[in-house]
């Protein structure tokens, strides 16, 4: 499709004749997800949190039909017609457009022509989710700048719109639930089906949640997740043709999808009893954090990383390096692959005492395995997005 927008790879006028005087400022975090990894487009559960990283968003009105938004840490900026809002060819320009997008198709010349500077503090190609902090933070300044109707459910449903429709990521609800939804303190066992939620306590005392970046990304996050949804369908397809009452793979008994072995495709078959099997992870590993059993949760991660690994096959050697060396030590309880995958964070389940230890002692290992450094990223669990001014 045509690029309607026109880019700027300098300030923006508006940043360089004055200071910005905004009307409202967004605070949109990342988040981080502990277990229940590419299940939810699959209609399973996930237990994500919000974290303390997070992207600024900073709006003002311009009494405009033109709109002008301005990456602070890119130092690029690009501007937009209000009638003429379309995908555009720079892919992080269509988190925007498509969030514009589709508030207008909610609710018809809401939008009027604004400014905006972004900046962010979440580390790109992360696992973070800073595309869903992205979306539902412009979603939430635009609603608060001009006074828009929108329920905390809209925007997390347009934001993922947003993501199938200009971006091409055909994500499912958790990100963007996550980021809107989020509780200080607390993770949120989501069921992506009805998105029934409950708040889980954070406490992993005396334990602490260690995220190692690989600082690696792998060019197949994106076609690739959109083939394993494909192959997740394509294997619904099959069960329902003999059992149609299943609406969703992980609504699937592991008992009935293992009878379809010989029946799918490999691959495609690896997928659906990896679903199965997460599902029913994510809702032990819930469980076991209420109960305060550290060690079972710590080996549900390793077994959502081997799953992820074996048979879902997102994972990648520096990401399965870093998984493998965690198992020689004690002190490390469970770590895995988080995010898309091919690239990204581990997460880590480490006793508090051994954290810095432990960083010092993979990172140099990491360093002389890749010649890439590793980044530790420490993060609290934190608040949903928030207006601040």
């Amino acid at each position: 499709m045509k690029n309607t927008t026109q880019s700027h790879n300098r300030q923006i006028n508006f940043l360089g004749t004055e200071e910005f005087k905004s009307e409202v400022v967004i605070e949109a975090p990342g988040r981080i997800n502990l277990i229940g990894e590419h299940i939810d487009y699959n209609g399973g559960h996930v237990l994500p949190a919000a974290i303390d990283k997070k992207i600024k968003l900073s709006f003002r009105k311009n009494n405009s039909s033109i709109c002008t938004i301005y990456s602070k840490n890119y130092d690029t900026s690009f501007s937009f017609r209000l009638d003429e809002v379309k995908p555009s060819d720079e892919e992080w320009q269509n988190y925007i457009l498509g969030v514009v997008h589709f508030i207008e198709e909610l609710k018809p010349n809401s939008v009027k022509g604004f400014e905006c500077i972004i900046e962010s503090m979440l580390p790109m190609g992360s696992g973070l989710s800073s595309s869903a902090a992205l979306e539902c933070g412009m979603a939430t300044g635009i609603k608060e700048l001009f006074d828009i109707n929108l329920s905390k459910e809209q925007i997390i449903t347009l934001s993922r719109d947003a993501e199938h429709n200009y971006v091409g990521t055909k994500c499912g609800i958790m990100d963007q639930f996550a980021v809107v939804r989020g509780a200080k303190n607390h993770l949120i066992l989501l069921n992506c089906q009805n998105l029934n939620y409950e708040l889980v306590k954070s406490d992993f005392d005396p334990y602490q949640l260690v995220l190692l970046n690989s600082n690696v990304s792998h060019n197949l996050a994106s076609s690739e997740y959109n083939t394993r949804r494909q192959e997740c369908e394509d294997a619904l397809k099959v069960v329902n043709q003999k059992y149609p009452q299943y609406e969703y793979l992980v609504d699937v008994p592991e008992d009935i999808m293992v009878g379809f072995k010989e029946e799918l495709p490999e691959k495609t078959y690896n997928r659906a009893i990896y679903v199965v099997q997460e599902n029913k992870r994510t809702l032990m590993a819930a469980n076991a954090l209420e109960d305060e059993l550290f060690d079972l949760f710590g080996s549900l991660l390793y077994k959502s990383h081997e799953g992820l690994t074996t048979l879902y096959e997102v994972s990648c050697n520096e990401l399965d390096f870093m998984v493998d060396y965690s198992k020689n030590y004690d002190y490390v309880l469970g770590s895995r692959m988080m995010g898309g995958g091919f690239g990204g964070c581990t997460i880590n389940l480490v006793d508090q005492d051994h954290v810095a230890e432990y960083i010092a002692g993979i990172s140099k290992a990491y360093k002389e395995k890749f010649n890439t450094e590793l980044t530790p990223i420490e993060v609290n669990i934190s608040n949903g997005v928030s207006k601040i001014n």
